[in-house]
């Protein structure tokens, strides 16, 4: 029968997301990705189970720099072995655990061990100095923290011991400290110190008794209980505790399971520890780390000598692939597709990395960790404008919708304003703190991206940039990441930044921050030349600057903030 419009089979803000949408459905700003497929109910501890069940001898992950493999059921042993023995320590369901490190079997074995145990694993960003650190744990009240001794500069047992100075006298799992009054267990994974456990200690520490114990407890977890925390890059102000269920995390991550993944971003970021970690344990896959801490051409090595067939990476990470002088010489033709996710993707970069890396089936990911991350999902067989302009499509059993920012009234169609999700994926809340989840999660469960963004009638969804990364030159409203989108297009640009600048007549002036490819010279009337009748006047950069690096978040973000000031400060302004 032909159904009426109104009794249309997909009601107009339906998106069904099993395969690419072909009908265009949607008639204004608001999505809803529908699916076949059920959302799952299982903890972290029981998706691992289910696959250590199927594939027993499957390997889980291979840590490369370590010499480490395990299969499926040897990670599974490990796990309840570690968890058994967090028991043992006196570490109860609801406690904080906090992983301090680089890229290590520990940090996989963790994540699972504190999840089995029903501890909330607290993701602690490596590359945190001492007052970071301090901050962190405090905020979350951390009961126990798990580091390696050291890691290339980053000393962490005595950053440690600078906080608490009574760890030298402590015994182990006594620690009382007063600058971190809920921390009593310190546990490292690589040497033996005063008053903290070697990682030997726990996996030594669990009985059958405590087994027992374990298995107890797995009756009771339930799948909507806190299990990772996860602090917000903070780009700017203080980093804040994004809490996330099992079924938060569970949830989010497609991928099929005969896949070799080459994983070089750090697992204590959403990307690495959701699309990584979990997506192993909901899946079977197998996790390649090339290297402990990153390192573009080990990616390149491990894709090679693994057979890999898939890889993640943030777009710096593909740039600093694709820049490799002797690219050419590894064999990728293992490698079938990719994901690129964790910030902006330029539509050249994109294409670069399918026809020079050859990766067909690669696909975009948008989203924050406050979403546990992924929100929207391009499809392998997008076509390469969708691959390069949008960030992909409405993800399955989640809502979008985009309102203009100043009323939070819905925009047609195709009009840019702020995006918002709603869904399973919206985390639970900021750790301890009301106002800063008030501010961002409303009564409806709607959480504000902060990202300006347009949906399409496909459901395909193009992000702007930041809402406060927009610069407004004398009322106009520029967008950053259009800027530099076209700047990768000129031949001797490898990477642009474009940033608001402050200027006593326009409020705000465009300044680009560019790196040269190797061997390039350029001059800012070059580039102002190259930009002349092909962008708006408004949009040409007034200043442009050119820098070898930019100042770095740990997860290998672009600080904006902090890259206007030295700018700001280069150009005496």
């Amino acid at each position: 029968p032909i159904h009426p419009p109104s009794l249309s089979i997909f009601p107009p803000s339906a998106v069904h997301v099993d395969s690419p949408p072909t009908i265009p459905t949607l008639t204004t700003s608001y999505a809803h990705g529908t699916s076949s497929k059920s959302l799952l109910f299982s903890t972290v501890g029981g998706s691992l189970q289910a696959s250590a069940e199927r594939f027993p001898d499957r390997e889980a992950v291979v840590f490369l720099q370590d010499r480490v493999r395990k299969t499926f059921s040897q990670l599974q042993q490990d796990v309840d072995q570690a968890a058994a023995g967090l028991l043992a320590l006196g570490l109860k369901r609801g406690d904080r655990l906090g992983m301090w490190g680089p890229n290590t079997y520990e940090w996989v074995l963790f994540q699972f061990a504190s999840a089995k145990a029903g501890v909330i694993l607290v993701s602690v960003n490596p590359a945190y100095q001492v007052q970071e650190l301090e901050f962190a744990l405090r905020k979350v009240g951390c009961n126990a923290i798990v580091c390696p001794t050291q890691f290339k500069t980053q000393k962490y047992c005595d950053m440690l011991r600078q906080i608490c100075p009574e760890m030298d006298t402590a015994i182990p799992g006594s620690v009382k400290s007063a600058r971190l009054p809920d921390l009593h267990t310190v546990i490292v994974t690589d040497s033996r110190q005063p008053g903290m456990y070697h990682l030997e200690d726990v996996m030594q520490a669990g009985s059958s008794q405590h087994m027992q114990q374990l298995e107890e407890l797995q009756k009771k977890l339930s799948f909507d209980d806190p299990i990772n925390i996860q602090f917000t890059s903070g780009t700017t102000g203080n980093p804040k505790g994004a809490t996330l269920s099992h079924h938060n995390i569970v949830n989010n991550g497609e991928c099929p399971s005969q896949v070799r993944v080459c994983l070089p971003v750090p697992m204590y970021h959403c990307f690495g520890s959701v699309g990584g970690g979990i997506v192993m344990a909901t899946h079977g896959i197998t996790l390649v780390f090339p290297s402990t801490g990153y390192d573009g051409r080990a990616n390149l090595a491990a894709m090679e000598s693994e057979r890999c067939t898939f890889v993640y990476g943030t777009p710096t990470m593909y740039i600093d692939m694709l820049g490799q002088p002797d690219l050419a010489k590894f064999d990728l033709s293992s490698v079938e597709g990719g994901i690129m996710a964790g910030s902006p993707c330029p539509p050249e970069i994109v294409k670069k990395v399918i026809s020079t890396m050859g990766i067909k089936e690669f696909v975009i990911a948008y989203g924050t960790t406050e979403n546990s991350p992924v929100s929207f999902c391009g499809f392998p067989t997008d076509n390469l404008e969708r691959k390069s302009e949008t960030v992909g499509c409405i993800a399955s059993h989640i809502e979008a919708k985009v309102v203009d920012p100043g009323s939070g009234q819905l925009v047609p169609l195709g009009i840019s304003g702020e995006l918002m999700i709603r869904g399973y994926c919206v985390m639970l809340e900021y750790w301890g703190d009301v106002a800063k989840t008030d501010e961002c999660i409303a009564k409806d469960r709607w959480y504000k991206t902060g990202d300006i963004a347009s949906l399409d009638k496909y459901g395909f969804c193009r992000i702007e940039g930041r809402i406060k990364d927009m610069i407004i030159r004398g009322g106009e409203n520029i967008y950053p990441a259009e800027i530099e989108q076209f700047l990768h297009t000129h031949p001797k640009v490898q990477e642009a930044q474009v940033i608001g600048i402050k200027d006593e007549r326009m409020g705000e002036e465009v300044c680009a921050c560019l790196k040269l490819k190797a061997g390039q010279d350029c001059s800012a009337e070059d580039i102002k030349a190259y930009c002349k009748g092909k962008i708006a006047h408004f949009k040409i950069p007034r200043y442009v600057t050119f820098v070898n690096d930019y100042p770095l978040t740990v997860s290998g973000k672009i600080q904006k903030n902090k890259l206007r000031v030295q700018t700001e400060k280069f150009l005496a302004l």
